[in-house]
C-alpha cells in the first residue's frame, strides 16, 4: 500500500511538471508597422510588437541584432510595444523581429517584417497590354520601366495580401497574367530597386477592369484599400489566429489537468479498494484464527470435566 501511494505521489508531481512545463510555451508575437511597411525616405514609422498580456520585456531585433528593449503598453486588452523610427532611410530598412518575456521565458522570435524605404530613384512608368479593360479568360502583361538602369521591380496591387511580385532586368521587366479573372481587378504600381528594401518613386497607378465575358460590358468597382489599410487587414486577421491559438492552448491544457485529475482519482479509488479488500480479508482471517482458538479452548476444558 505504501509502495503504490509513493508511486501515485510520484505521479501527480510528474503530471504537474509536465503541465508546468507546456504552460511556459509562448506563442510568438505579431509585428507590424504603421503607417505602412513601405516608407518614404525622411518619414518616420512606428513598428508595433504584440505578445500575451503576460508580457513584461520587448526586444526589437534588425537584421539579427538587438536594436531597441521596452516595456509593453496597455492598449484596450492588447500589451504592445513601440519601436519609433524618426526618419527612414537606407540604414533603417531590413527586416526586424521581436521576441517579448513572460515571467524569466523569452518568446520564440516573431514573423518577419521587410521595412522598406521609398523614393530612393527615379519614378518608373507602368503600362498594361492589351489594355486596361479585358475580358475575363484572357491574358495581360504589365509592363515597369525606369529610365535609369536598376536590378530589380516590384509590381503591386492595391488591396491584395502576400508579398509584391518581382522580376530582375536593367530598364524595363514583363509582369506576365493570366488567364485573368475578376479576381485581378484593382489598381496597381509599379517600383524600381537595386536591392529588396530601397525601392524607387512608386508609378502612376494604372487600373485594370475586367469583364465577366464578352457579352457583358457591366464594371463592377474595385474598392480601394490603401497599403496602410491592407495590413490592418492582415493584423486582424493575424491576431484573431494568434488569440485562437491562445485559447487552443487553454483548452488543451485544462483538458490535459483535467485527464491527469481524473487517472489520479482513479487510481486512488483503486488503491482504496485494494486497501479495503486487504482489510476485511485480515479481519475474516483473524475472526477464523479466534474462532479456532475458541474451540480448542473449549475442547480442552470439555477433556478436563470428562476426567
Amino acid at each position: 500500500m505504501t509502495s503504490t501511494l509513493t508511486a501515485l505521489l510520484y505521479l501527480g508531481l510528474y503530471l504537474s511538471r509536465t503541465i508546468s512545463t507546456q504552460k511556459q510555451i509562448l506563442s510568438k508575437p505579431i509585428i507590424w508597422a504603421k503607417p505602412d511597411f513601405m516608407i518614404p525616405k525622411g518619414m518616420r514609422v512606428l513598428i508595433l510588437c504584440q505578445g500575451t498580456p503576460e508580457a513584461i520585456e520587448y526586444q526589437l531585433y534588425f537584421e539579427g541584432h538587438l536594436s531597441a528593449q521596452q516595456s509593453p503598453k496597455q492598449l484596450g486588452r492588447r500589451n504592445i510595444a513601440m519601436f519609433r523610427i524618426p526618419a527612414m532611410t537606407p540604414l533603417t530598412a531590413g527586416q526586424y523581429k521581436c521576441i517579448y518575456r513572460s515571467k524569466e521565458l523569452w518568446s520564440n522570435p516573431s514573423d518577419p517584417l521587410d521595412l522598406v524605404v521609398t523614393e530612393m530613384y527615379d519614378t518608373p512608368t507602368l503600362s498594361v497590354h492589351p489594355g486596361p479593360e479585358v475580358t475575363s479568360g484572357k491574358n495581360v502583361t504589365f509592363y515597369c520601366r525606369l529610365g535609369t538602369a536598376t536590378n530589380k521591380f516590384f509590381l503591386l496591387k492595391e488591396g491584395r495580401s502576400g508579398r509584391p511580385q518581382h522580376r530582375y532586368g536593367n530598364t524595363q521587366v514583363e509582369f506576365p497574367m493570366g488567364p485573368v479573372t475578376t479576381a485581378h481587378r484593382g489598381t496597381y504600381r509599379c517600383f524600381g530597386s537595386y536591392n529588396s528594401h530601397a525601392w524607387s518613386f512608386p508609378s502612376e497607378p494604372v487600373k485594370l477592369l475586367v469583364t465577366e465575358d464578352v457579352g457583358d460590358t457591366s464594371l463592377a468597382p474595385t474598392e480601394h484599400t490603401s497599403f496602410s489599410d491592407l495590413w490592418d487587414l492582415d493584423l486582424l486577421t493575424t491576431e484573431a489566429e494568434f488569440q485562437q491559438d491562445l485559447a487552443l492552448w487553454d483548452h488543451t491544457a485544462q483538458n490535459l489537468l483535467r485527464i491527469g485529475l481524473a487517472f489520479l482519482v482513479l487510481v486512488a479509488l483503486m488503491c482504496l479498494l485494494a486497501e479495503d479488500r486487504l482489510w476485511r480479508k485480515r479481519a475474516q482471517e483473524k475472526a477464523n484464527r479466534t474462532s479456532s482458538q475458541e474451540r480448542r479452548r473449549r475442547f480442552r476444558t470439555q477433556r478436563r470435566l470428562d476426567k
